[in-house]
């Protein structure tokens, strides 16, 4: 989990002191939020393929076939589920976040949500690559998904306090 706290305040801090062009948007609002929506695709795209892990597990497993409504349902499905219910609330969170970030944040701090999506990306991986072998398997991967997200809103509730109280 400390790793993750490392690789999230080093990736996010440097992405708004030193921000790459090509990951900021044009100026304004709206591009603000396009731009955050595309990299958003990234945390979509971990959701669809939780999804589709446990729909395939399901179709070729008799034992799961009908679903976790009507099955206890096998390790493997719970386990699956269980990922599938995690990146569904870090995702939610994080792309609320995303949003609002876009919509409050300077231009030049943009370029956090690019490098949030990306670790996103990668902490859903080694999420669920880590998940049936116990909390210290998984526990960088929900780092990078959770940590960032956090940190974020952290930022943005701080300067936006800030700027009300200045």
């Amino acid at each position: 989990m400390m790793a993750g706290v490392v690789i999230t305040l080093i990736a996010l801090v440097f992405s708004i002191i030193s921000p790459s062009a090509a990951f900021l948007p044009e100026p304004g609002v709206s591009a603000a939020l396009t731009q955050a929506l595309k990299w958003d695709a990234l945390l979509v795209v971990t959701l669809a393929a939780n999804i589709a892990l446990l729909a395939r597990h399901r179709f070729f497993t008799p034992e799961d076939i009908d679903g976790g409504g009507l099955t206890e349902g096998t390790p493997r499905a719970q386990a699956l589920q269980s990922t599938l219910q995690n990146t569904l609330e870090q995702m939610v969170l994080a792309f609320a976040v995303h949003l609002v970030w876009a919509a409050a944040m300077p231009r030049e701090w943009q370029s956090a949500i690019p490098v949030a999506a990306t670790l996103f990306f990668i902490g859903r991986i080694l999420f669920w690559r880590g998940y049936a072998r116990g909390a210290p398997a998984r526990a960088l991967g929900f780092a990078l998904t959770f940590y960032p997200t956090i940190a974020m809103l952290l930022i943005m509730g701080g300067r936006l306090a800030w700027e009300q109280m200045s």
